[in-house]
């Protein structure tokens, strides 16, 4: 009898696979009109804006007290979510994207495809400064971390084999967004 084990190697490769494209199909998420697309509520923080640009310097004990434990540990403790289960994998709207923590507008929605990734995936950011990026070296591969430019929060990866006309793939949490509709 042989034992199993998931190396690091073997994991790392998982991961490639579940977030480079896809030729398998996907079920398809269910319609929702933009009047439904908001995640959270956010009237209890005093930070969220989908105007004010200004960095902040939030410590990670309020962003605790003021955020949703799903959106927390994606953002500040750089989690991730499965594959095909986020609101916004396979939305498609007239609008734009914002940080889910700040407001901070990250996305138009002219800028995103569907990858088959099962995670948003966009070819642009809204603006230069709209999301920073950050070498990530875990589980073994080299990859660009995305954050938002405003807050700090982790959204996801980018890669270098999206669509013309940029070549690139914002491969983004669901979680870390919210949908403004026009």
């Amino acid at each position: 009898m042989s034992s199993f084990s998931i190396t690091p190697t073997l994991l790392a490769s998982l991961l490639l696979i579940a977030c480079g494209s896809s030729n398998g199909q996907a079920p398809k998420a269910p319609a929702m009109s933009t009047n439904d697309m908001s995640q959270y509520d956010h009237s209890g923080n005093p930070h969220y804006s989908h105007t004010d640009t200004a960095k902040l310097n939030v410590p990670l004990s309020e962003w605790k007290k003021l955020l949703p434990a799903d959106l927390y540990y994606i953002a500040f403790e750089k989690g991730t979510e499965r594959a095909f289960t986020g609101k916004y994998w396979d939305f498609e709207g007239i609008g734009t994207y914002a940080c889910a923590v700040c407001g901070n507008v990250l996305f138009q929605a002219d800028s995103k495809f569907a990858s088959s990734c099962g995670w948003p995936s966009f070819f642009q950011a809204a603006r230069k400064d709209a999301i920073h990026y950050h070498e990530d070296r875990t589980y073994g591969m080299v990859r660009t971390e995305t954050t938002c430019g405003r807050c700090g929060a982790h959204l996801g990866h980018i890669f270098d084999d999206g669509p013309k006309p940029t070549g690139q793939r914002y491969c983004i949490n669901s979680v870390s967004l919210e949908f403004i509709g026009k």
